[in-house]
């Protein structure tokens, strides 16, 4: 059979399994399909709209819909090349603390979480532990603000601390980077647990207890039963703590302070990107968010099988 005559009957073959589908759906699955249009629409429409409103020109935008892309005379590459260039120093500050942040949480959740979950000591100790250490997810940001500002300005005291690294030519300005990643990872250690936990409780029992038959001791059921178990809930935990810590802008407002200091973070610059006593600059703002958004989604397609894997756990 002939390459051709391959694509006509596996077209044919498409349209009679369209076909025997459109004949067997149901008025149900008409309005669930109906419902999930609107709700793809009422997600994507807004993104379109930023999207195509950061290849206009200010012209373009007074003259366009916000939802229409713009002509020959009404597209431009400038907005992003501006927003790339004010914001590739903040890109490079903002992945100095959400990397490690992010790992440590996620290392520590992991751990801690194991010993709550599996091995045997008193389910009245155990119940006290993970409840001192769930109550820090109900701790607001805002309830620590002036205490955290004190802690790091009167007790840890860095700059004199890191002296050595600022001997170095490092500026001092990069201890608010050393104090981001300390304060998110205290604050994410209490949520990666509970998620560790959860996932933790679903293992086999009757595999945990082989391997303790066997001699193996806590650490060596973690390191060779556990921990290669858990790549599905590490990717959760991973991209959950990463967008929570990337997108974080009251601890970076505290701790950084101005996005004029060499260590300011991406969402600092970003805050004040495109606004002027002429206005907002609309084209740029949208070019500066989707520039600034796309680490996040680089996590997310990079552990999108891991993280759906460990949702359904």
């Amino acid at each position: 059979m002939s390459d051709e005559e391959l694509r006509t009957d596996g077209g044919a073959t498409t349209t009679a399994r369209l076909r025997r589908n459109l004949d067997q759906m149901t008025a149900e699955d008409a309005g669930l399909y109906v419902v999930l249009i609107f709700a793809a629409a009422f997600y994507l429409v807004p993104i379109e709209s930023g999207l195509v409103t950061s290849f206009k020109t200010g012209t373009a935008i007074i003259e366009t819909a916000p939802f229409a892309p713009p002509g020959p005379s009404g597209f431009t590459l400038e907005k992003w090349q501006t927003a790339i260039d004010a914001l590739l120093r903040g890109m490079g500050n903002s992945l100095l603390y959400a990397v490690p942040a992010t790992v440590i949480s996620a290392v520590v959740g992991s751990v801690t979480a194991y010993g709550l979950t599996i091995p045997t000591w008193k389910k009245s100790y155990k119940a006290v532990v993970l409840m001192l250490i769930i109550a820090g997810i109900f701790i607001p940001y805002q309830a620590v603000l002036v205490p955290l500002t004190q802690f790091w300005s009167q007790w840890a005291q860095l700059d004199q601390v890191l002296s050595f690294v600022w001997a170095l030519g490092v500026s001092n300005d990069y201890a608010g980077i050393v104090e981001l990643v300390i304060t998110h990872v205290a604050y994410g250690i209490p949520i990666c647990t509970l998620l560790f936990r959860t996932y933790y409780k679903t293992m086999s029992e009757e595999m945990i207890e082989s391997a303790r038959l066997d001699g193996a001791t806590l650490r060596r059921v973690y390191r060779r039963i556990v921990l290669p178990l858990s790549g599905p809930m590490f990717a959760v935990v991973l991209i959950y703590q990463f967008t929570q810590i990337w997108n974080d802008l009251l601890f970076t407002l505290v701790l950084v302070s101005t996005e004029s200091s060499p260590a300011a973070p991406v969402v600092l610059i970003l805050a004040g990107l495109g606004t002027s006593l002429e206005g907002q600059d609309f084209a740029l703002r949208m070019a500066g968010a989707f520039f600034a958004a796309l680490p996040t989604l680089a996590v997310y397609i990079f552990f999108g099988e891991e993280f759906a894997d460990g949702v359904a756990a």
